[in-house]
C-alpha cells in the first residue's frame, strides 16, 4: 500500500501537466473550459508538492525511528 501511495504523487504531476496542455488547446476555442483546466492544473500541482513534502517528511521520520 505504501508503494502505491508513492506513485500517486506522480500521477498528480502528470494530471497537472496534461491540464496545462489542455489549457493551451482550449484557450482560443472554449475559454470557460480552459479556465476549468487552469484550476485543475493549479490544484493538482499544489497537491503534488504538498504530498511530496509530507512523504519525504514521513520517510525521514521512519528512518530516524529505525536507528
Amino acid at each position: 500500500m505504501q508503494k502505491f501511495l508513492k506513485y500517486t504523487i506522480y500521477i498528480n504531476l502528470i494530471v497537472s501537466i496534461l491540464s496545462v496542455y489542455m489549457v493551451f488547446n482550449f484557450w482560443d476555442t472554449d475559454r470557460n473550459r480552459a479556465y476549468i483546466f487552469i484550476f485543475l492544473a493549479i490544484a493538482t500541482g499544489f497537491n503534488f508538492f504538498f504530498r511530496r513534502h509530507y512523504h519525504k517528511k514521513f520517510e525521514q521520520r521512519k528512518r530516524e525511528n529505525e536507528k
